[in-house]
């Protein structure tokens, strides 16, 4: 088994590229190849079978690029296909994301608890069964976005269209949220106008952290991790295949949130 081998990343667009750099930073050594969908986003307003589909098709592309690990940096994506596509390759790990919730009750003894995500993943039966097992005791707003993700994937989260948006979405919410929950791996990258319109007081909260970490324990619990102690390569790959959305993508990977 050759340890120097990549790790995969895929999203349905930039997005997941938040989860990327975060496992950059805890696991620096090791090789990445990031697979972004751009050419079919958003996943968040299709059908299951449609977002199974394109899932597969992505995650099959960065296995016969050789990786000994793939990361499905989608929310989406994870909730609607992440069992099909963990079927489907029992001989490598397949690490999903889900919405910060726990974290967000673990860390606010009380107030609202709003969640941003896509239509597809407030709606799956994973969403509701992580409700069900860790925010019993609090309220909790459940808010798609329809739209944000098509802004972030013209690279307008710096510039004011993304913040209307926003202003317009959030402006009414409960004034007694404290947590935010970023149920979608583009959001991450609008964080500041979120709080810009919500206030510096509200905690914010995305699975990349988590996710990042799982990672990792799971390469070393498999013993797949890169002995290194070279910095590992990343290469980015996205089914738009345009000049602009690799700029984009290679802007993220460096900016951060």
């Amino acid at each position: 088994m050759d340890n120097t081998r990549p790790i995969g990343f895929f999203d349905s667009g930039v997005g997941g590229i938040s989860v990327l750099r975060r496992s950059v930073e805890i696991l620096p050594m090791e090789n990445y190849i990031y697979y972004g969908d751009s050419k079919n986003a958003p996943y968040g307003t299709k059908d299951v079978d449609t977002i199974r589909r394109l899932t597969s098709e992505g995650i099959d592309l960065l296995v016969d690029r050789g990786c000994k690990a793939v990361v499905v940096a989608c929310n989406t994506a994870t909730s609607a296909a992440i069992d099909y596509i963990r079927d489907k390759y029992v001989s490598i790990p397949v690490i999903g994301i889900e919405p910060a919730l726990k974290p967000a009750v673990e860390s606010t003894e009380d107030g609202k608890i709003l969640v941003l995500a896509t239509p597809r993943t407030l709606t799956e039966r994973k969403f509701h069964a992580l409700m069900e097992s860790v925010a019993r005791t609090r309220e909790i707003i459940k808010m798609p976005l329809p739209g944000l993700v098509e802004i972030i994937e013209k690279g307008d989260f710096d510039e004011e269209k993304s913040f209307e948006y926003l202003q317009e979405a959030l402006g009414d919410v409960d004034k007694n949220v404290r947590a935010v929950v970023l149920g979608c791996t583009h959001y991450p990258f609008v964080k500041q106008s979120i709080l810009r319109i919500l206030g510096d007081e509200v905690s914010v909260y995305d699975g990349s952290d988590g996710t990042a970490r799982r990672l990792a324990r799971i390469l070393a619990d498999r013993a797949l991790l890169n002995p290194g102690p070279e910095r590992g390569t990343i290469e980015i790959l996205n089914s738009l295949g345009t000049p602009e959305i690799l700029e984009l993508s290679r802007y993220l990977l460096q900016k951060g949130t």
